[in-house]
């Protein structure tokens, strides 16, 4: 790589400007880089159809991953271009298979979605660097140049996308109109897929002709970035300036070689002669304070040392002076450690995390704030009308079956029982069993949920301090549970045991 013989001028640029550059250098050989990119891409896109036609998307998306291999033979171009080498079609040609071979299955796999592809290609592929060479390399070339590179594949992106719309759009308005009246977006949704998969596959080809035209030009900007971080890293530009300094000096050496040997022996007379001056110079006072003074003397002088006032606050005197005792009126120590702490770097940092939290107690406060006032904010934001509120009478508890109100129980549960006992003796348990909990909540205000299990009712129980309530309410709830769960069903004689002693309990009344 020899600089004096590049075609564009070596000297740092801006990110845009090199990418300015870039798009200069695609417009210069724009008919070689389209060709051979037309070359080698459409066959493989047109192979790729026929081999996919029932999947149109599989076809267009597999062209499309395969991108940075055909990125590879642009930027081959390119370079033997920017140094006067500009290779025909058929070398360039005939190049590809060779630059396919380096780091190809990495370039298509974990390589393959990297924001900086364009600038990262010619590391790989011009230094053919790999492994922790390349990764060195890359942190040293990413640190200026990699936010513009990943600008330019976001906004490459944007323009394919635009571009491929552009001429579908265009299709569409160059249609004759006598087939564009059979082309409703009702037919298009209705009809079989195999009718309209010419249509896709034609839209897939407007995708690979934008590609022909920008990839070109999106490869060679990033080559572009990548020769101007290289110009700042190495002093490309600089390392030019000295070359055409040494060739100019080149041309005039020989001559004044030749000068310097015919004036020597003429010269030689001169020296020897000593005069007056060339005593009075070797002979002067000079002793070593008097050299190491007048060196000190220029050192304290600029460039050497630049003096600078700065002011600060400060407690006490300065630690310069000598120490003296701390007197009643003198900051305490802590205080003045702690203000020595808090320089300039440790100011920013303490600065940072009180703006944080600042920043953090704000969102809090709004989102308490947006929490506890939520039924207002709903009253503005959704748009369902409001249907107006109703005065319903709270719903009975139900537990076990129907209802517990006295209303739809019999006024005699017990007898009711004993006639259930031969036909449904279920039906007879469960009527003494609401019986009992619609006495404990009416005539007990015993507080009961429809969540309580039989064991929680009994517990409740307990409380109210009857023992002839609570052993009558224990015995009725195990022949519950026994018919319930294990459709046991019971004896004549306590079945008549438990009516009996609903009579008892309940016949006469409560007692409070």
């Amino acid at each position: 790589m020899r600089l004096s013989d590049a075609t564009v001028v070596i000297r740092p640029r801006t990110t845009w400007e090199a990418m300015d550059l870039g798009v200069l250098m695609s417009q210069q050989h724009r008919r070689l880089l389209m060709t051979s990119w037309a070359i080698v891409t459409l066959p493989l896109f047109i192979l790729l159809s026929v081999l996919l036609w029932d999947s149109p998307s599989l076809a267009v998306f597999v062209f499309w991953w395969l991108k940075p291999a055909y990125e590879r033979l642009p930027l081959y171009i390119l370079s033997k271009a920017l140094f006067g080498e500009t290779p025909t079609l058929r070398q360039a040609l005939r190049e590809w298979p060779r630059l396919l071979k380096p780091q190809l299955l990495a370039s298509l796999t974990w390589r393959r979605l990297s924001l900086s592809r364009s600038f990262v290609l010619p590391v790989q592929q011009l230094e053919g660097l790999d492994g922790h060479a390349r990764q060195q390399r890359l942190q040293v070339l990413l640190q200026r140049n990699g936010g513009a590179a990943q600008w330019l594949t976001i906004i490459g992106m944007h323009l394919e996308t635009a571009l491929w719309i552009g001429l579908m759009l265009l299709f569409y308005m160059l249609v004759p109109q006598q087939i564009e009246t059979d082309w409703d977006w009702q037919s298009l949704l209705l009809a079989a897929d195999n009718d309209w998969q010419w249509l896709e596959h034609l839209t897939n080809a407007f995708y690979a002709l934008v590609l022909v035209v920008w990839e070109p030009v999106y490869v060679a900007c990033g080559f572009s970035l990548y020769l101007n971080r290289r110009t700042q890293l190495e002093a490309w530009d600089i390392e030019l300036v000295f070359r055409r300094l040494r060739q100019r000096l080149n041309n005039g050496v020989l001559g004044l070689l030749l000068a310097v040997c015919l004036l020597l022996p003429n010269l030689q007379p001169l020296w020897a002669d000593d005069t007056p001056d060339t005593a009075r110079l070797l002979n002067q006072p000079l002793t070593s304070q008097a050299a190491r003074d007048s060196i000190q003397s220029l050192l304290e002088q600029p460039p050497f040392k630049n003096k600078e006032s700065v002011t600060r606050y400060r407690f006490g005197e300065d630690p310069a002076s000598p120490a003296r005792e701390a007197q009643p009126g003198d900051a305490p120590q802590w205080l003045k450690a702690l203000l020595g702490w808090l320089d300039g770097q440790h100011l920013n940092a303490v600065a940072n995390v009180i703006e944080v939290a600042l920043w953090g107690a704000l969102i809090a406060a709004l989102g308490w704030l947006i929490w506890r006032y939520r039924q207002f904010f709903q009253t503005f934001v959704s748009r369902r009308p409001k249907l107006p509120v109703r005065n319903r009478q709270a719903p009975a508890p139900q537990v076990f079956g129907p209802g517990l109100n006295r209303e739809t129980l019999p006024d005699d549960i017990a007898t009711s029982a004993e006639q259930l006992w031969l036909s449904e003796p279920r039906a007879a348990l469960s009527l003494l069993y609401r019986g009992l909990l619609s006495h404990l909540l009416n005539d007990f205000d015993l507080a009961l949920t429809p969540a309580d299990t039989e064991s929680q009712i009994l517990k409740r129980i307990e409380h109210l301090q009857r023992p002839d309530l609570l052993a009558y309410s224990r015995n009725l709830t195990g022949h519950w549970q026994n018919m319930a769960y294990g459709q046991r069903i019971p004896p004549a004689h306590v079945q008549a045991q438990l009516c009996d002693g609903w009579r008892a309990l309940f016949a006469k009344g409560p007692a409070h």
